[in-house]
């Protein structure tokens, strides 16, 4: 029999393993399933890579750099997959609109689009600091 403070760090061990494992497993069926494909034949991921490849050449060096800015406060772990999903939305917006060139208009409406409302209060507050108008944005919040 185990007891004491052995016991208590084994009970211990085995919640912190499962619930380790229960969240790698939710992440990795969340990934699962925008892996599946859709009616069209691709799946959510294959259509965000395709739309950031086709509008990589409409990119500019401003652009890029309020994307960058606008994503600095994800977490480093995830700052990179959050920038490739809005840059797919971003490059969505631009090829459906047939743009020249990605604006800072487009950078912010793909922003809104592709993540969730918790993160558009940052978003207000740096519009805010680079003293742009949210105005014509407020029907996309």
């Amino acid at each position: 029999m185990l007891h004491g403070w052995f016991l208590w760090f084994i009970l211990l061990w085995i919640c912190f393993l499962a619930g380790s494992f229960g969240i790698g497993g939710y992440f990795m069926f969340r990934k699962f399933l925008k892996k599946l494909p859709k009616q069209d034949g691709k799946s959510v991921m294959d259509w965000e890579e395709y739309y950031v490849n086709e509008s990589l050449p409409l990119w500019h060096d401003e652009e890029k750099a309020l994307l960058n800015e606008l994503v600095s406060p994800v977490p480093e772990l995830f700052r990179d997959v959050a920038k490739h999903k809005i840059a797919g939305k971003i490059g969505e917006l631009a090829l459906k609109e047939k743009v020249p060139k990605i604006t800072q208009d487009l950078v912010i409406k793909g922003y809104i689009q592709a993540t969730p409302k918790r993160d558009h209060k940052f978003l207000r507050k740096r519009l805010r600091e680079k003293r742009i108008d949210e105005a014509p944005y407020e029907h996309l919040f």
